[in-house]
């Protein structure tokens, strides 16, 4: 019986060691926890919690942290992205606004100061200033338009739209520069039936006006631009190409991004603000579509606007 007794005493006493082993373990675990999660949040790095341990409740929570701070890690990064955008942009629009009024205060100052001007060269002077005001109201209006669009205040009508029609009325529209620039016109649109879609016209108008200007602007070396118009599944595609000068294949994806103006990247369709192909985006973006790129430099450089359609 006292044998008995003993071999009880033994086992409780080895279960309260364990008991307290666990105990101190868990602790230790703990406090590693809270002081590692501390120094990654005070020196920002993008560390995890690492931590061997079998108890399942404490890998739970670690996973979640980790979780948390990937989460946090990535809208920190965001943030930091969107800061140094913002700043980019407003020294490219600082930039844009400075060089033509700096031209305008030259041009006032050499009519103001020159006694000798004729009245003919006066007039030259003015209509250049003239040139130049028109060009700052456009740029800010291209601001105005990109961040109202990236606030939500742009509200744009959804409906029927024939992207046939809208598409040719373009391209027509465009006919004479191209024509007069030595440039090809290969238009495919499909005439036995309208491809009808989801959106808005004025707005697919801007977006095409954009397009081809930066096709005219960027592509006129190619010698060619085209437009296409398709059904694709329950879609109506945009091509809109050129064989110009292209878009290297690093800049591809960052090309519609805001204020992205690498000199030899394509974003540069406003003056140098990388405004167009962003205000380009939001707008498709708006109308429920999508809008990619493709380049192969001097073979040819693709925009594709896929919209949502009709029937």
């Amino acid at each position: 019986m006292d044998m008995i007794w003993g071999m009880i005493t033994i086992v409780l006493l080895l279960l309260v060691l364990f008991q307290r082993h666990r105990y101190k373990q868990q602790q230790a675990n703990l406090l590693y926890a809270h002081t590692k999660l501390k120094a990654i949040t005070d020196q920002r790095t993008e560390e995890k919690l690492l931590l061997q341990t079998e108890d399942i409740h404490l890998k739970a929570l670690l996973n979640e942290i980790n979780r948390l701070l990937e989460h946090n890690q990535k809208t920190a990064a965001s943030y930091y992205q969107m800061e140094i955008s913002i700043r980019k942009m407003l020294s490219n629009i600082s930039h844009d606004l400075r060089t033509p009024l700096t031209v305008v205060l030259g041009y006032l100052e050499v009519i103001l100061n020159d006694p000798e001007l004729t009245r003919q060269e006066v007039d030259v002077l003015l209509a250049k200033v003239h040139n130049k005001s028109i060009e700052v109201l456009h740029l800010m209006k291209k601001f105005f338009d990109l961040v109202k669009l990236e606030s939500g205040d742009h509200e744009i009508e959804i409906s029927k739209i024939d992207v046939s029609e809208i598409c040719q009325a373009n391209i027509l529209a465009f006919y004479d520069i191209l024509t007069a620039r030595d440039i090809e016109v290969v238009i495919d649109i499909p005439d036995d039936r309208p491809c009808l879609a989801y959106g808005n016209e004025e707005e697919l108008h801007r977006i095409l006006n954009n397009l081809l200007s930066n096709a005219i602007q960027y592509g006129s070396e190619g010698h060619v631009v085209g437009l296409s118009v398709y059904r694709h599944n329950k879609h109506i595609g945009i091509d809109i190409w050129d064989r110009g000068q292209g878009i290297g294949e690093k800049h591809q994806d960052r090309v519609f991004e805001r204020m992205y103006t690498l000199e030899d990247s394509r974003n540069r369709l406003y003056q140098g603000s990388g405004l167009g192909l962003t205000i380009t985006k939001r707008l498709v973006e708006k109308m429920g579509g999508t809008i990619s790129v493709t380049s192969t430099p001097y073979q040819k450089t693709v925009f594709t606007v896929m919209l949502k359609s009709y029937a």
